[in-house]
Formats: structure tokens, C-alpha cells, sequence
């Protein structure tokens, strides 16, 4: 089974993260942060992977950016050397008035294009925008993807969120089902 567990604990973050690519949407989070604690239930759901998060900490943003980078490393580790997976996910998904596209491709070198298209001077109930950024790009960064996550519009801060999450959980579900016995490159090697 593709599964990974890692801690981190730093003078400002204590943070357990388990994660089996190949469960059926099984989570146990608890980070302190309730939005952080919806929106990872979402991914954990929508992507079927099985997750375990537990996170505290002196800050909100170490908790959320510490997540990230476990998270991401959690990823890369449980692909190993990514033999026969899809490699690349795709997903537009709604949220009552919102509408995300996310595209991935785990392919061992980060870029992240974000546009979330949201209100900078307001908090999504207990995180800041600026958060949110963050996790995005301690996931990708630590996950050695390409991270292409849009919110194409929307009103509501919080279903534009949900939405980004949700695109970005559905396209992991895509990503990484085992489809032949290859790596899936030219170069032999991800």
C-alpha cells in the first residue's frame, strides 16, 4: 500500500501527518482551526485517500504553512518512484456560486499558478487569505508537483475556497490511480 507518515516539530509547530493514497476518504483531523479542519476533511473525501492530521502550534500561519510542507512530503513519499500512476489530474468543480479548475501533474518539479480570486481584507471564519496561500504552496513545494488551482468566479469567500479544494481533491483522485505498470515519462524516471 502507498502510505506515509511524518512528523515535524519545530519551536513553533508540533504536527503528525499519516496518509494512505489508497483508502476510501477515512480522516481523523484536528488542527485547532476549524476551517482548516473543513477544508482538509473536504480534500480527504473528495480525493478517497485515507488522512490523519493533528497540529498545534504558537501561530496560525506556522500551524497551516507546517501542514502544507508535511503534507506535500507525505505525498511525494507515498508515490515513491511513481510507477504506473495517471501523473496528471484534472477537476472543475462548483460550489453553489463558485466554480474552480485545479490541474496537477506530479511530476518531481513544483510551479504553482494560484488565482483564487479573493478578498484580501477579510478572514475565512478563524484563517487569513494569506494562509491559505500558503498551504497551497508548502503542498506543492514539498510534493514536487505542478499546481494549477483557478477560482473561475464566485461571491461567497468561503464557497470559493470550498471549491478550490474540492477541484484540488478531485484532481489528486485522478493523479494518482495506478493506470498501467509504467512510469509514466519518456525520460524513464519522475
Amino acid at each position: 500500500m502507498r502510505k506515509s507518515k511524518k512528523t515535524r516539530k519545530t519551536a513553533e509547530t508540533d504536527i503528525l501527518v499519516e496518509l494512505n493514497l489508497d483508502g476510501t476518504g477515512k480522516f481523523e483531523i484536528t488542527t485547532g482551526l476549524k476551517f482548516m479542519d473543513h477544508m482538509l476533511i473536504l480534500l480527504t473525501r473528495h480525493s478517497g485517500i485515507d488522512l490523519k492530521v493533528n497540529a498545534s502550534g504558537d501561530l496560525t500561519h506556522h500551524i497551516i504553512e507546517d501542514i502544507g510542507i508535511l503534507l506535500g512530503d507525505c505525498f511525494l513519499s507515498a508515490l515513491g518512484d511513481k510507477k504506473g500512476i495517471n501523473r496528471y489530474g484534472s477537476a472543475l468543480i462548483p460550489m453553489d456560486d463558485s466554480l474552480a479548475r485545479c490541474v496537477i501533474d506530479f511530476s518531481s518539479r513544483k510551479t504553482l499558478v494560484l488565482e483564487l480570486n479573493l478578498n484580501e481584507e477579510c478572514n475565512i471564519e478563524d484563517v487569513a487569505i494569506e494562509d491559505i496561500r500558503h498551504f497551497f504552496n508548502s503542498f506543492a513545494e514539498n510534493a514536487k508537483m505542478n499546481l494549477h488551482l483557478h477560482v473561475l468566479y464566485g461571491e461567497d469567500q468561503h464557497h470559493k475556497v470550498e471549491a478550490a479544494f474540492k477541484a484540488l481533491a478531485r484532481a489528486i483522485r485522478e493523479a494518482i490511480k495506478i493506470t498501467s505498470s509504467e512510469i509514466p515519462s519518456t525520460k524513464g524516471v519522475l
